[in-house]
């Protein structure tokens, strides 16, 4: 329930930007996040951390469009089939997807060819010395911001998945309803 209503507020703002109401474009990328009570976690060896990952896609604004939580050791190229799969079925007009360099996994790219998408890989450039921001996936790092206003969205406080990803929903389409009627 929380997702459809966040969905209708999405294409309302949309729309009010100047833009189809369904995107045709996004970016997907995961963050992992201590869950002390969650009941399904996993370890994350790369951050050193017990809890979750969100696998999110966001449209080329920076608003969410799908989020699959996951136990911390589920890869990012799993998570991302996951919203593969998922998000077909939510905005089918979604086409091309932008990701960084941990999504260049041919399993993906094969299933993003099968569902008729293209994940576009953005890398960092080798020459160039220190910190660059990515053309694309600083969008979906905002977005990753934006959820951290919440306080209850700086861990995983919820022992199940599903009230995890309604309270993300519900923050996230507050935002949006906030630049709406703002």
């Amino acid at each position: 329930m929380f997702q459809t209503i966040h969905d209708v507020e999405l294409m309302l703002d949309r729309e009010e930007a100047g833009r189809e109401a369904s995107p045709s474009g996004g970016i997907v990328d995961s963050q992992s996040l201590k869950g002390p009570a969650a009941a399904q976690r996993g370890y994350d060896g790369g951050k050193k951390l017990i809890g979750r990952n969100r696998h999110i896609a966001v449209d080329t604004d920076g608003r969410l469009l799908m989020v699959n939580l996951t136990p911390a050791d589920v890869s990012d190229s799993a998570g991302a089939q996951m919203i593969l799969d998922a998000i077909r079925k939510r905005w089918p007009w979604l086409k091309h997807l932008f990701a960084d360099a941990a999504y260049d996994k041919a399993q993906l790219m094969d299933k993003a060819a099968f569902r008729d998408s293209t994940i576009e890989i953005v890398r960092k450039l080798k020459d160039e010395p220190g910190f660059k921001v990515l053309p694309r996936p600083w969008v979906v790092e905002r977005t990753f911001g934006w959820m951290t206003r919440f306080r209850r969205l700086v861990r995983d406080f919820e022992q199940r998945i599903d009230v995890s990803k309604a309270m993300i929903y519900v923050a996230m389409g507050s935002i949006l309803l906030r630049r709406l009627h703002g």
